[in-house]
């Protein structure tokens, strides 16, 4: 994702930072912690590692992951807006930091990772692999700053195949979110979500994505009657 100021996705995250998390839960039919969790699970992340969450949003993932780490861990959480790093750090400060570990917030690039190599040992991403701008770059900087045996976890909307789940996501979409953001004053702003939709890779072309980046063990787990997937990584 490129940081500059005209970067169109990156101005539509800035804006929605205030809401972000109310319009999730709509959009989530309120499931998206528990989908967060399975993905911070999936991570195999004990006590004292370091972990990374890549387009970070709001930060509830990133707390997760320090809760998951300790307060001998560490955890960087990373976004291109301004705006949602400002409420993750408000989210955090409400947080026991005899229980969970420091995290770091950085406004940065999933496309150019200011990290070193082999730096963490798990990762997250939710809702962000769909927005990049080359997914095949985002795999493979992920790839070089996981360690090796590191695992990530990539959370994310799909297209489902049964026809009629995909009805009636379309129809969820239509009738439920985008009037939702409307009322908010983001009508456009999530409108944006439908035609993204038919331009992600679905679970098997991910898959391969994750191989040609470099990952030893790729698998793919359709969720919510394949509106949502997990993709795990495995360096």
């Amino acid at each position: 994702m490129s940081q500059t100021p005209a970067n169109p996705v990156q101005s539509l995250f800035d804006r929605i930072a205030p809401v972000y998390d109310e319009l999730n839960q709509t959009l989530s039919l309120g499931q998206h912690k528990i989908w967060k969790q399975m993905a911070v699970k999936w991570c195999n992340l004990k006590k004292g590692d370091r972990a990374l969450d890549i387009c970070c949003g709001s930060g509830d993932v990133a707390l997760m992951l320090a809760d998951r780490v300790g307060p001998h861990g560490h955890v960087a959480g990373l976004d291109f807006a301004a705006a949602q790093l400002a409420v993750a750090a408000q989210r955090q400060a409400q947080t026991d930091p005899q229980r969970t570990a420091p995290i770091d917030w950085i406004q940065g690039d999933a496309l150019n990772l200011p990290f070193a190599a082999d730096r963490f040992d798990g990762a997250t991403m939710s809702y962000g692999l769909r927005n990049v701008t080359d997914i095949p770059m985002a795999l493979q900087e992920l790839h070089r700053i996981l360690k090796p045996g590191a695992t990530a976890a990539i959370l994310d909307m799909h297209r489902p195949e049964n026809p009629v789940i995909r009805g009636f996501q379309q129809w969820y979409l239509d009738n439920i979110v985008v009037p939702a953001a409307a009322r908010k004053g983001f009508t456009d702003d999530y409108a944006y979500i439908a035609p993204s939709l038919d331009a992600f890779p679905t679970g098997a072309e991910q898959v391969t994505l994750g191989q040609a980046a470099g990952f030893r063990s790729v698998v793919h787990y359709p969720i919510a009657q394949g509106t949502m997937g997990v993709l795990v990584l495995t360096k």
